[in-house]
């Protein structure tokens, strides 16, 4: 294979927001010969993070082909303009991929970028429309290996590194309502109570105990969720392991604030915070940096403990982010899912890229 590449893509949502797909072809850049196709089903987005996530798709597929220079070719002018420089990245929704779609970026020696007619970038397109239309319970017939699809029931190549989900137990800060990051808070009677009950749940599940050996267990190092990563050893006899990458937002100079104190102490910018995951609370991180750090922590776990099951006991914000990973979605979910205190919920990570959400939110072990 030549060492340059070009990489057309495309995107597509059939509502915007609706049911929505990418698709991206690599080519060799001296013959033209297809070297890759991605077809990525998206679940409800708009075209442009669609676009975004075509590129991104196009991208990572030039990268584990080795490229070293790639010229990118596609018909969405924001998403050209935006990646050359010429154009800001005013959308919340938008900066992130376009974070992520630059470091890809500087993986390689060049990138060009290139607007090209709608009618040129047919093969990309076509990609989108099939995975939407397997979302929307189409008749397309993806190829059934060069593809990335959905986990699950459009299937998957190789055994995904299982993650059990657990959020941690209740605290005092969380009685309150208030902000809790980084500052170091122990669990109430209550909250040691859910966690017990936690690692008994988990402690029956399949794939935890097994003849081969026990689930790890891969933990926040605050307080609270060591007592919480505690609990699940107690019950299933598992090794406890640390991870920085799994620490909860800083929040900054609103940890141990409510809400309406946070609100009324920082009117403009905490509002600003409340839609646009770029805001960084005074002395805090933003939730996009939150996202890039348990993206790293999420390679790093899927590395290490490749086609396992494996238990992480973390924070709020880093499970959505998992959770958001899995699903391939925007920002606009740290927004809209909620996720009680000792909560499960459930992904696995395939080594083909594919990814499954099983289990959300799930409390029915403390609950009954």
């Amino acid at each position: 294979m030549s060492s340059a590449v070009l990489v057309e893509a495309d995107g597509g949502s059939r509502g915007n927001p609706g049911p929505a797909g990418c698709g991206a072809v690599v080519r060799d850049a001296a013959s033209g010969a297809v070297l890759a196709e991605r077809s990525i089903g998206l679940g409800i987005a708009t075209n442009n993070v669609a676009e975004y996530q075509g590129l991104i798709a196009g991208l990572r597929a030039a990268a584990e082909l080795g490229a070293a220079e790639v010229d990118v070719r596609m018909d969405s002018k924001l998403v050209i303009e935006q990646m050359a420089g010429r154009w800001k990245v005013k959308h919340a929704n938008l900066q992130p991929l376009a974070a992520e779609a630059r470091s890809l970026v500087a993986e390689f020696q060049r990138v060009g970028f290139e607007w090209v007619p709608r009618a040129a970038n047919a093969h990309a397109d076509r990609l989108a429309n099939e995975a939407m239309d397997q979302q929307e319970g189409g008749s397309a017939d993806p190829a059934p290996s060069a593809r990335i699809q959905p986990a699950g029931w459009l299937g998957a190549d190789g055994t995904p590194t299982k993650m059990l989900l657990l959020r941690h137990g209740q605290t005092p800060l969380s009685v309150e309502r208030r902000y809790s990051g980084r500052g170091d808070v122990a669990l109430t009677e209550l909250g040691e109570r859910q966690v017990r009950a936690a690692g008994k749940r988990l402690a029956a599940m399949d794939g935890v105990i097994t003849p081969d050996g026990v689930a790890p267990v891969i933990a926040s190092p605050l307080t609270r969720t060591r007592q919480t990563a505690q609990a699940v050893v107690d019950a299933t006899g598992g090794e406890l392991h640390f991870h920085d990458g799994l620490l909860e937002t800083d929040f900054g100079d609103w940890e141990g604030l409510s809400f309406q104190e946070a609100s009324e102490q920082f009117p403009k910018l905490h509002g600003e915070w409340l839609g646009d995951p770029s805001v960084v609370p005074p002395g805090g991180e933003s939730l996009d940096e939150v996202y890039r750090r348990v993206a790293a922590a999420r390679d790093d776990l899927v590395a290490e403990y490749a086609g396992r099951t494996i238990i992480v006991v973390s924070h709020v914000t880093p499970i959505k982010a998992l959770l958001r990973l899995a699903l391939g979605v925007g920002p606009e979910m740290f927004y809209s899912l909620h996720l009680d205190l000792a909560s499960l919920s459930i992904v696995e990570f395939y080594p083909d890229g594919n990814s499954s959400v099983r289990l959300v939110n799930d409390i029915s072990h403390w609950q009954s």
